[in-house]
């Protein structure tokens, strides 16, 4: 029986326009040299098919995925709470993957591998449908500027990627601290019909103790910056 959700996201329409900016300009040698010395053990290469993840993680288990996980403070803390669970992370900043591979490797946490490549290639070529029992998008790059929209990841397209990556009763939980960004994703991910909000049609949730409190966000508070969490969860569509 052929795959539905597989043919379904072969049709989908990747964005034209990168979400993001490559600035691989500010690698320290320090960072290349983490790179070098770390990237075999937790690193997946950049390929043109399908990623065995089990054969990756070594273990069939559980897995999330963390999209641009930024200097990686979430995703650690994430991956030392469970052990039990699989986390991929997905970044392009090379900087943030350098400090990432070294924290992995100073704390010991074997739960975690890395790609460096654009996320939406990623799901799209190297994941299967049905993988993930969780997607995270936390504060990715707002572009605030009205022009800029266009750039933003969250889109009707990107929505429909994602979801079809998750399992049945699977979460995706974003976090931004630019309102605007907020209600706009809030729309998108309503207009989905494979996804439910997880507090109720077009509330916002409270931070779940399980998103790890960064430095980042503490910073927003102490300036009086708000912070928006998106919990959404994949339900099965029933025929009519």
């Amino acid at each position: 029986m052929p795959d539905m959700n597989a043919s379904k996201t072969d049709e989908i329409k990747l964005r034209r326009v990168r979400s993001f900016v490559r600035r691989q300009g500010r690698m320290t040698a320090a960072q290349r040299d983490i790179l070098k010395l770390h990237w075999q053990k937790y690193g997946i290469d950049n390929a043109p098919s399908v990623i065995d993840l089990d054969s990756c993680f070594g273990r069939s288990a559980a897995k999330i995925v963390e999209i641009g996980f930024g200097m990686g403070d979430s995703l650690i803390g994430m991956a030392q709470a469970h052990p039990e669970l699989d986390y991929l992370g997905i970044e392009v900043h090379r900087p943030g993957v350098a400090r990432l591979l070294r924290m992995l490797d100073e704390r010991e946490i074997k739960n975690v591998r890395v790609i460096s490549n654009d996320a939406v290639d990623v799901m799209a070529h190297n994941l299967v449908a049905d993988s993930f029992i969780a997607v995270h998008l936390f504060f990715p790059d707002p572009w605030h500027k009205t022009r800029h929209h266009k750039r933003r990841i969250v889109d009707p397209a990107f929505v429909e990627l994602i979801t079809s990556r998750l399992q049945s009763g699977g979460i995706f939980h974003m976090a931004t601290d630019w309102e605007n960004y907020a209600r706009s994703a809030m729309a998108i991910l309503s207009d989905c019909s494979s996804l439910k909000n997880c507090c109720g049609p077009h509330n916002f949730s409270p931070r779940p103790d399980a998103r790890p409190l960064t430095k980042f966000e503490q910073r927003g508070h102490r300036l009086g910056h708000g912070v928006w969490d998106l919990i959404f969860e994949r339900h099965e569509q029933r025929g009519g």
